[in-house]
């Protein structure tokens, strides 16, 4: 015990020290090893949200591409052919033809003031005729898609945040059957509605832009472009600042309340479909969608130019034909623009356009809040 004792008085601060720096190793010790865990963690956490990142970025790829291709396969065929049948009644062109094919054979039917009468509203029908379906058909495949991208990133978000990323998208219905319907069914209101005052005002843009063109002037490339866009200028500028947006949807109100006569609030239950309306009536009223329809309708018409050049034999297009000579090939066209989504390449032009390619990206991924505020 006296040699422990003297041991410790000599050697007890070493003791001490050597204590200390053990303690003190110990401590950093598991310190180090507390924080090499915690980063492990963390590198194991940020790993795992990558993944989910990753997983949740796929699943809206291959979203946002399924339902551009129910625009495509689903709805747009059959709101086309609903267009196309309704253009070929409401612009018949075959009283005109016939009354001129018997003026040909049979000469003394009709006298020449009514030669150049017919004529003049053959051309002028042409025009309107080909002009409302390359109009119709660039409209509605940019509203139908605007319409499927808001439907499906409802459909998608409401989704994720109800199942937390957990279950497929496809086990659950959680917007009402019969608001999805009505909504996709409202494409066809030009069809239904719109039509006659999109014609009526295609019509007097037509008359405006051609009333002083003669039979006998020539069009090149260059002048029946120039000619096309004018008129779609005059159309898109018509009426109020939003008359082409009500020919392709119906108006659709806030539906906050309203008092009645004993002054209480008369509360309206806002549904679903009320909120895809008005959603869709906002990003039509935007800028930004305006400039994709101006984009769009400047594809279709170079598009449409080179289709009719490309009927028309040898540089004739080029140098200049005579108008009578190209309105019957304009009175053509009118139905090839509004062939089904398959086989249509000038829907298949607008949709490779970089900028529209962009812009529905975007939609879908998320509505700016510029879009969504009050016209």
């Amino acid at each position: 015990m006296l040699y422990l004792s003297n041991f410790w008085r000599r050697h007890r601060r070493k003791i001490f020290i050597a204590a200390g720096v053990f303690g003190g190793g110990y401590f950093l010790y598991n310190l180090y090893r507390a924080q090499k865990r915690r980063l492990a963690d963390l590198e194991r956490t940020l790993a795992s949200e990558r993944e989910n990142e990753e997983l949740i970025k796929a699943q809206m790829q291959a979203h946002f591409e399924n339902i551009q291709g129910i625009a495509d396969t689903t709805i747009l065929p059959h709101v086309i052919q609903h267009v196309s049948d309704r253009i070929a009644e409401d612009l018949d062109l075959s009283n005109l033809t016939e009354r001129l094919r018997r003026g040909r054979v049979h000469p003394s039917t009709l006298t020449s003031s009514q030669k150049v009468e017919l004529w003049d509203r053959l051309k002028i029908l042409s025009f309107t005729r080909m002009l409302v379906s390359l109009w119709s058909m660039t409209a509605l495949t940019l509203y139908i898609r605007v319409q499927v991208n808001i439907l499906g990133r409802h459909l998608y978000v409401d989704t994720a945040r109800s199942l937390e990323i957990s279950h497929s998208l496809e086990d659950h219905d959680l917007i009402d059957r019969d608001d999805e319907q009505k909504f996709l069914a409202s494409a066809d209101f030009l069809a239904s509605n719109g039509l006659p005052a999109l014609i009526s005002n295609m019509q007097a843009a037509v008359t405006e832009e051609l009333e002083g063109k003669q039979l006998g002037d020539l069009f090149n490339t260059t002048t029946l472009h120039g000619t096309i866009m004018q008129i779609l200028h005059v159309l898109m500028s018509t009426g109020s600042p939003h008359m082409w947006v009500d020919c392709l949807m119906p108006e659709v109100g806030n539906r906050r309340g309203t008092s009645s006569s004993s002054g209480d609030t008369i509360q309206f239950e806002t549904t679903k479909f009320d909120q895809f309306m008005l959603e869709v009536r906002a990003v039509l009223l935007s800028s930004e969608f305006s400039r994709i329809m101006d984009i769009s309708l400047q594809a279709a018409v170079d598009g449409l130019v080179d289709e009719i050049g490309s009927q028309v034999s040898g540089t004739s297009m080029t140098t200049g034909i005579e108008l009578a000579r190209l309105v019957p090939r304009v009175a053509q066209m009118g139905p090839t623009l509004l062939v089904e989504p398959s086989q249509n390449q000038f829907m298949k032009t607008i949709r490779r356009v970089p900028e529209v390619e962009l812009f529905f990206t975007l939609l879908y991924a998320n509505m700016p809040t510029s879009w969504t505020s009050e016209h």
